[in-house]
């Protein structure tokens, strides 16, 4: 086991992510969303291209994006229940803090865009490893929305990816521990 008891290696240790729905006020303030921020672009980077954007959803602009949601949900589901559309509309106003992370590959680039892409994946954890630090949850959710076409259109171009959608707050009740994977399922040594 790790030495640091009680730094980075405990840090990452007790990470967990929690359910957007179940994240409550407060959120982080300008200040904190800003160290989060800084702290989860630096990120593994080959070429240093920031194939990557981050697009912070003010409180004020939750609304639009329900209106966004809805509009696209219903341009490919015109028959769509309101109890679909009730969920969208809780989907863009849950937990005080909502990020849409784009992967943005340099495609001029000879780095491959699988290593862009896989880029914008450790952001992701680096934001959420600094939102912990910070003393919040995060939850990183994809859902239909980051699939959608018209969706990304709004935040990005038509070469751009929704990675996903980033919630952060504070959890209303104490988190859940999930089931992890046994160690010797995913770690093996090589034996060539």
């Amino acid at each position: 086991m790790f030495n640091d008891t009680s730094g980075a290696a405990a840090l990452l240790a007790t990470r967990r992510s929690g359910k957007p729905r179940d994240m409550v006020a407060p959120g982080p303030d300008v200040g904190q969303l800003h160290a989060i921020l800084s702290t989860a672009i630096r990120t593994p980077d080959h070429g240093k291209l920031a194939p990557w954007r981050i697009v912070v959803i003010d409180a004020g602009r939750r609304a639009a994006l329900a209106a966004l949601l809805r509009a696209a949900w219903l341009a490919e589901k015109p028959a769509a229940r309101s109890a679909e559309l009730d969920a969208l509309d809780q989907f863009a106003h849950q937990a005080p803090t909502l990020l849409v992370i784009l992967s943005a590959p340099v495609r001029s680039s000879p780095i491959p865009i699988w290593e862009q892409e896989l880029s914008v994946g450790a952001l992701c954890m680096n934001l959420l490893a600094a939102t912990h630090a910070a003393g919040f949850v995060g939850g990183w959710l994809t859902t239909w929305a980051a699939r959608s076409d018209a969706v990304r259109d709004a935040f990005g171009g038509p070469e751009d990816r929704i990675a996903g959608f980033i919630f952060i707050g504070t959890p209303a009740r104490p988190l859940d521990e999930r089931p992890r994977p046994a160690f010797d399922a995913v770690v093996s040594h090589w034996a060539g």
